[in-house]
């Protein structure tokens, strides 16, 4: 296990419908590098995963509603994907307010395959160069962002990734990346 993240909490922004590997795989990564992790909610009790979108995976508990914490609790944030979970979370007010509160400290952020629909519609891709899931490219590129499509894409203090594949470059990159802490402030 290293040590590279010990002493950093890193929220974890998820909902129903998250894509269970998406969700499990950084988690593990930033655990084993020493970060302490907290599933932030649009609700309260646990959240059911999926696998492959289609099929319910395990459920999981959350920590503390989005609503209820505060950017300055924390180091690093990951946003994973699955379709419907990003849906969902760029519909909720708190969720859309704490990643951009998120995004404009400098603080970084991980995301991979769908997202981004969060980031855009919490209008933080303006100039910025990501990759997503290929149904997610078009939104961004209308929210002003860029796209490249290849496995793992940073840009200031946004990492970006495109799908469950790439999860192995997207985990290390993530590491890196909450470990070197940058702050890029946006505002």
């Amino acid at each position: 296990m290293s040590t590279e993240l010990n002493g950093r909490r890193v929220a974890v922004l998820a909902t129903d419908g998250v894509e269970q590997v998406e969700l499990t795989e950084p988690v593990q990564a930033v655990e084993q590098a020493g970060a302490t992790t907290e599933l932030l909610s649009i609700k309260e009790g646990s959240i059911q995963a999926m696998n492959h979108d289609t099929e319910k995976a395990d459920t999981f508990p959350v920590d503390k509603q989005v609503s209820q914490a505060s950017v300055d609790d924390y180091d690093a944030l990951l946003l994973p994907g699955g379709t419907t979970n990003p849906d969902k979370l760029r519909m909720d007010a708190s969720a859309v307010a704490f990643v951009k509160s998120f995004v404009s400290s400098g603080k970084p952020v991980g995301v991979i395959c769908h997202g981004p629909w969060t980031l855009v519609e919490a209008d933080v891709v303006r100039g910025r160069t990501l990759t997503s899931w290929p149904s997610v490219r078009a939104d961004i590129r209308n929210a002003g962002g860029r796209v490249i499509d290849q496995e793992v894409v940073v840009d200031g203090n946004i990492t970006s990734s495109r799908n469950p594949d790439d999860l192995p470059a997207f985990c290390r990159e993530v590491v890196t990346q909450f470990a070197e802490g940058r702050q890029h402030a946006t505002t």
